[in-house]
């Protein structure tokens, strides 16, 4: 427990400071502060120490330095029941500083901001600040440390209670805090810095990488009802399912939101309405158009029975027509839009077990890393978001396919690329007719998108997601009716697949781009 006498004020976010600063001041407390912040409380008539005065010593290059300062921070990690260290303060004039009440300069917000500069971004981190945060921090035990101004009318009451005293309850729970705060910036700044890798001269992958994850919410199990599992949010931001609002239906579940990711990732980067039907994580059918509620229906078309079950994916606000045509199509787990009209939310509402999740697709996750789990650490790599070019078409056989064609494939292409591989998509003009995801053989998975699609399959395109190995790929597709074939390209058996595609009459084209999703 300690009383506070003498508090260090130097805020960036100066919400409700001066009603803090002048609670402080009717208890007794003497007040230092800096710049801008010492000018606010000058100018509403809190008597204020400026630290340079305090020091000894000017504020330097810009403002660079100024409490990084042997009288601030001796003042705040001397150990008070110890004798050499009182002894120290006394033989160099140093006076106990009992509070740090500190925020950091914006850096997050700062860097948020279109076509902000490498400067000044740089000249946002805070040095000063999670330094003083830090020591304070450390020596909690005869200091108090606040970086959050939501808890200044918590602190004045509990001062004015115990007459200008702080418990240790208190004070430990505010140094965790502040810890936390700072792991939490420098994680920001470290992850910008990052991102600012442009040299051949430096990895694109970190040689450390710190993950903090804050939990959302606990769920009812994971995959399975043996396994606890829960929800968790980057700590550094709150984007994607973790900024969902739910608007009806029971509570998500583990399975729920990796279909719901799944979802987003398909439909995110088409700007036309496009619908998509998940069931474990794969597409059961994907469509782009005109018209939402024509998008849905064509995306279900591609394989109701599979369908029934899965998770409705939208990137644009469901209007009635769209929620009538759902209501139609059977039992459905949930749905993810950007919107929902009110009559379509009425509508959809009356089924008691639709979940229904509303999510703003400007706050969507771009970049970064995607992590998967092995036995005794981690894997990480950059996120598959390689778009295709004009230019990355390479057409190689003597039948040259259509602009109708191309476009298909640009479509069938931004589709491959979420699919588990080995993966086979046939798709017609902007929407999915047949899918084969997640065999081990990409034979089998022509195969099955062939069957999926049915008679459709004639006159379609076939999207492979690697290369193609063998002929027989070809031979299948001919034999459907299949009119053009995308494939990576790259096989030693390159040639022969060339040959039996010109032999079909079949337009092949080559991208040199792999999409292998494991």
């Amino acid at each position: 427990m300690i009383k506070v006498k003498r508090a260090l004020i130097s805020v960036s976010d100066k919400k409700g400071i001066v009603l803090f600063a002048k609670g402080l001041c009717a208890l007794g407390v003497e007040i230092l502060s800096t710049g801008g912040t010492a000018k606010q409380l000058r100018d509403a008539k809190i008597p204020v120490v400026d630290v340079s005065d305090y020091t000894g010593f000017p504020e330097m290059m810009d403002g660079r330095v100024k409490t990084l300062h042997p009288r601030i921070h001796a003042g705040l990690l001397a150990l008070r029941d110890k004798v050499d260290h009182v002894a120290e303060l006394r033989k160099h004039n140093i006076p106990l500083i009992d509070m740090v009440v500190v925020n950091l300069y914006p850096f997050e917000k700062v860097i948020q901001k279109k076509n902000v500069s490498f400067e000044e971004a740089i000249e946002n981190i805070d040095i000063g600040g999670p330094s003083m945060l830090r020591s304070a921090a450390k020596n909690f035990k005869s200091v108090a440390v606040i970086c959050d101004p939501n808890h200044y009318q918590e602190i004045l009451k509990e001062l004015d209670t115990n007459n200008g005293l702080l418990s240790d309850t208190v004070l430990f729970r505010l140094a965790t805090e502040a810890f936390s705060h700072t792991a939490k910036y420098d994680g920001i700044i470290s992850e910008f810095l990052k991102s600012q890798h442009t040299s051949n001269d430096f990895s694109q992958m970190p040689n450390d990488l710190i993950l903090k994850f804050s939990k959302l919410q606990d769920l009812r199990y994971g995959e399975n009802p043996h396994q606890a599992a829960g929800f968790y949010k980057n700590a550094n931001e709150s984007k994607g399912l973790a900024s969902a609002t739910q608007l009806h239906g029971k509570s998500l579940s583990f399975n729920n939101i990796l279909d719901l990711n799944a979802a987003l990732e398909f439909i995110k980067d088409f700007n036309q309405p496009t619908a998509v039907v998940i069931k474990h994580n794969n597409p059961t059918g994907v469509a782009q158009d005109k018209v939402l509620s024509k998008a849905f229906q064509n995306a279900l078309n591609c394989d109701p029975i599979s369908a029934f079950g899965g998770i409705i994916g939208l990137n644009k606000k469901v209007d009635l027509k769209t929620a009538r045509l759902i209501q139609k199509s059977g039992f459905m787990e949930c749905i993810i839009a950007p919107g929902f009209d009110q009559d379509a939310l009425k509508l959809l509402g009356q089924k008691k077990n639709l979940r229904l999740i509303e999510i703003n697709f400007d706050n969507l996750v771009s970049g970064g890393y995607d992590i998967k789990n092995v036995q005794g650490g981690v894997l990480v790599q950059e996120r598959d978001e390689k778009n295709l070019q004009d230019s990355d078409l390479k057409v190689v056989t003597k039948t040259k396919p259509t602009k109708l064609q191309k476009d298909a494939m640009k479509f069938g292409w931004k589709v491959i690329r979420n699919v588990k591989s080995n993966a086979i998509v046939l798709v017609k003009g902007t929407k999915t007719i047949g899918i084969g995801c997640g065999q081990t053989s990409r034979v089998d998975s022509v195969k099955i998108a062939i069957n999926k699609a049915g008679k459709e399959a004639k006159n379609s395109i076939l999207i492979s997601d690697a290369f193609i190995p063998k002929t027989d790929n070809v031979k299948l597709a001919a034999k459907a009716g299949i009119k053009a074939i995308i494939q990576t390209g790259g096989s030693i058996a390159d040639e022969d697949v060339i040959k039996e595609a010109d032999k079909a009459k079949i337009a092949m084209v080559l991208t040199g781009i792999r999409h292998f999703k494991h």
